[in-house]
């Protein structure tokens, strides 16, 4: 059993690491580019742009203020759900810990971001024409995965009523 625990451990410290890696890479080599331009705007299609922009709301910029109250209140909110995360990742021993890691991963290379910067490096800029969807960054595309996944489990997978139940 105190096996079992431990590979579990380290399996979901390694998938959390990487993901973090992965983010803090892309996020490292953007500031890198911009700091060296002075500026960052780089098309690469008629659909996708690398544009940065610092965010200091929660994911693709919503709740963006100013006052540094809030923005302290939503990081500290950040962290307690992150504790609760780290509860459920405990608790789970089902395929749902790999979405709450993806979660987890997404999260704390912002909250990285948010502890270091006091704000989040934004920079992916997906387009249609003069519509834009959200600026985002590789941890929120971890982030956004693993919440459409726990949602699409517990809607869809997990609300299947055996044939003998009535309604």
């Amino acid at each position: 059993m105190l096996k079992n625990n431990s590979k579990k451990f380290f399996l979901s410290f390694l998938i959390i690491i990487i993901i973090f890696f992965f983010d803090r890479v892309s996020k490292l080599y953007i500031l890198n580019l911009a700091e060296t331009e002075n500026y960052l705007d780089i098309y690469f299609n008629s659909f996708l742009n690398f544009h940065l922009i610092w965010n200091t709301g929660i994911g693709f910029g919503l709740l963006s203020l100013e006052t540094k109250f809030y923005y302290n209140l939503i990081t500290i909110l950040i962290i307690l759900i992150n504790v609760i995360i780290l509860a459920m990742i405990i608790k789970y021993d089902d395929y749902k810990i790999f979405f709450l890691l993806m979660i987890l991963g997404g999260s704390f290379g912002n909250l990285f971001d948010r502890l270091y910067y006091r704000a989040v490096p934004d920079f992916i800029d997906f387009h249609y024409d003069n519509f834009h969807w959200f600026v985002f960054n590789v941890a929120d595309i971890f982030v956004t995965i693993g919440i459409v996944c726990l949602i699409i489990v517990e809607f869809i997978l997990n609300n299947k009523k055996p044939n003998n139940e009535k309604t």
